[in-house]
């Protein structure tokens, strides 16, 4: 019998499992989500509506809306922005009923949200309040997408009504929240067309393209090694080493780091990135100096990478001149003329802002010209209509129009009581007549007058002082020291744990920064950087060593008026809220209990 080899056995294939290969997105099942809410935070559990849309393949498979009752009042401007009133969901099922039906409605599904840590915050939130135990579910968030996936030429923002009008979905947004999610489900599926040619087929390659890191990030990362784990100062340099950005940390290299991850997705530090070289440290003594050497730096480089703080001599002053009839004038620059100055305003709009609030509570004159008192000038129409007193036509003597001049005087140095007053009197009168457009402008102008004087005392009470030494505990038990001169750091160190710290400060004053006064508020650093120190110097565990008395008398020490502006805080808070919450439009209704603190005394 003659032989005949043996068949080889056929090759062996075997079909991978979905955990294998990726689950496709095409069988995957989205539930898109929506949530209204009173507004507050998640762990107030405030949610006043669910909207979810469940999708498949690009089918909808089914939906899922219903009002819920917060057990809470909706706030004013939510009811008007959502259009869900109190009336509406007073018979609405209680959250506690209406979260089980969505869990269950949305169970084994993806969930998708238009920014979703916020609805997913305050599922959890809610899940956790009322006993229900979070699914764990896969989450894809459609803001992360977009920005993954959408150039800024294309679309200005993220939100979900610019991609809506991109994408022209079917459903328009409004703050309703099955609409909203209705909408979300176009903009996902639009946005799954465009992942499709980054090779993105599967639930896993979207989760990996959400996190994923840019070749320029992956190419530059060793730009970090090597850098100290230590407070400091660190600087962005291109090949001629210019400095393209500037910033601060506690621990400079696991900040530089974070430049490094998914976390970061600003677009700019990523152009930033393409062009750096190297990255600089510059290791100091505690975060107080790495802070001001933050500002200093980049006010001395201007890196194009930088917002703010690049240009703090582009601040502005109200000053009242020296002279018989004093008037009022924006200027850049402060010199010692004899005039009185309210600053610093940070735009110019700002500055005129105040000036008219001044305007609004004392008849100064408005006119530029110098006036004489010897010779008259002809009358503007200001006078004419009772809003100035014509010092140019001697209606009024240089002695009583320098009582209007010295409330602005008080103002920049002591109790600006006399312009606050007149200000409120004059909000309430519009108010009492239902002039609230009127009442909202005047308001606009006392909160940019109290604020600026609030600010200029603030950093007067420490700039006024040649020298200021003050020490604060670390969290090793060690002390960090700051020399203060005249509003300026002057030099900063540490007391290690086990070394006294009055060595430390003899040594640091041997050899601190000399700085000499001048005139003006801020006269040997910017305001941002006595701010800064203010920072500092108030932390509770501060301890003030050793103040040097100003040269001259202008109160005990560090200190602020006991009857100066600091006392209208309140006010100026409650204004705030009348302008941000009760009316976040800006042009609604002034409330009507806006009134002047008691006197303080001494």
């Amino acid at each position: 019998m003659p032989y005949v080899p043996a068949t080889p056995p056929p090759t062996a294939f075997r079909q991978q499992t979905i955990d294998e290969v990726g689950q496709p997105l095409a069988a995957t099942t989205f539930v898109v989500v929506d949530l209204e809410t009173t507004g507050g935070a998640p762990a107030d559990a405030g949610i006043t509506e669910i909207g979810a849309v469940k999708v498949r393949g690009g089918e909808r498979l089914g939906e899922f809306g219903s009002l819920v009752n917060p057990g809470m009042t909706i706030p004013p401007f939510i009811a008007v922005l959502t259009g869900i009133t109190d009336v509406m969901v007073a018979e609405a099922p209680r959250l506690e009923e209406a979260l089980p039906a969505f869990l269950e409605f949305a169970k084994g599904s993806v969930l998708v949200a238009h920014n979703a840590p916020f609805d997913v915050g305050f599922l959890k939130a809610a899940c956790a309040k009322f006993g229900y135990p979070w699914p764990g579910f896969p989450v894809v968030d459609t803001v992360t997408l977009a920005r993954r996936t959408l150039l800024r030429d294309e679309v200005p923002n993220c939100k979900l009504a610019t991609l809506a009008a991109y994408f022209r979905t079917t459903t328009e947004p409004c703050h309703r929240a099955l609409d909203d999610a209705r909408a979300t489900v176009d903009v996902l599926h639009a946005l799954l067309e465009r992942v499709g040619s980054h090779q993105v087929h599967t639930l896993s390659d979207l989760t990996e393209f959400s996190r994923a890191v840019s070749p320029v990030q992956r190419r530059k990362k060793s730009l970090a090694d090597g850098l100290p784990h230590t407070p400091g100062v660190y600087v962005f340099r291109d090949a001629k080493d210019r400095p393209l950005y500037v910033g601060t940390s506690g621990d400079i290299a696991t900040r530089v780091r974070s430049y490094f991850t998914a976390a970061e997705t600003r677009a700019r530090m990523t152009e930033m990135l393409t062009a750096a070289e190297r990255i600089e440290a510059v290791e100091c003594a505690h975060a107080l100096e790495a802070g001001v050497r933050e500002l200093r730096l980049i006010a001395a480089h201007k890196p194009p990478y930088n917002r703010r703080s690049k240009y703090p001599e582009r601040v502005h002053w109200l000053k009242l001149t020296a002279e018989a009839y004093p008037r009022l004038s924006v200027v850049r620059k402060l010199s010692d003329d004899g005039g009185s100055y309210l600053g610093p305003f940070s735009s110019r709009r700002t500055a005129e802002l105040a000036a008219a609030g001044v305007y609004d509570a004392v008849p100064l004159r408005q006119c530029t010209q110098r006036l004489s008192v010897r010779s008259t000038s002809p009358a503007c129409a200001l006078a004419e209509i009772g809003r100035c007193a014509a010092p140019c036509e001697h209606r009024i003597s240089p002695e009583a129009y320098g009582e209007h001049a010295a409330a602005f005087r008080d103002l920049t140095r002591g109790d600006p009581g006399v312009l606050v007053d007149r200000l409120l009197a004059r909000i309430g009168a519009f108010a009492a007549d239902q002039r609230y457009e009127e009442a909202a402008v005047v308001r606009g102008r006392l909160v940019a007058l109290l604020r600026t004087a609030v600010r200029m005392q603030r950093l007067r009470s420490l700039t006024a002082l040649p020298e200021l030494l003050a020490a604060r505990r670390d969290a090793v038990g060690g002390w960090e020291l700051a020399v203060v001169r005249y509003g300026r750091l002057a030099a900063a160190g540490t007391a290690p744990v086990g070394v006294h710290p009055r060595p430390v400060l003899d040594t640091l004053l041997a050899t601190a920064e000399t700085v000499r006064s001048a005139p003006g508020p801020t006269p040997c650093a910017t305001a941002e950087e006595t701010e800064r120190i203010l920072t500092f110097l108030e932390l509770p565990d501060t301890r003030i060593v050793e103040a040097t008395e100003p040269a001259v008398a202008a109160g005990p020490g560090w200190a602020c008026p006991v009857a100066g502006a600091e006392r209208f805080r309140d006010l100026l808070r409650k204004a705030d809220s009348a302008r941000t919450v009760a009316d976040p439009s800006g042009e609604s209704n002034l409330p009507r209990t806006l009134h002047r603190p008691a006197r303080a005394t001494a």
